[in-house]
């Protein structure tokens, strides 16, 4: 087997911007990434609509019906 090939592990904390962090072993220094599974919408059930400059009153207001 060659010497000096595989990369080196390090025990890192994952921190996410929620908060969230726990401890496992990677080649990075560091990982932070923006979404995990405490706060991803798809794993808490809790569905978020980011509206930017009103798109979804835009969408609504250009396919309503007309009464």
């Amino acid at each position: 087997m060659k010497k000096n090939f595989h990369p080196n592990l390090h025990t890192v904390v994952v921190s996410c911007s929620c908060g969230h962090s726990f401890t496992t072993r990677s080649t990075k220094q560091a990982i932070h990434p923006t979404l995990c599974s405490h706060c991803h919408p798809f794993f808490t059930g809790n569905q978020k609509f980011v509206d930017t400059a009103g798109r979804i009153d835009k969408f609504n207001k250009r396919y309503e019906l007309k009464k």
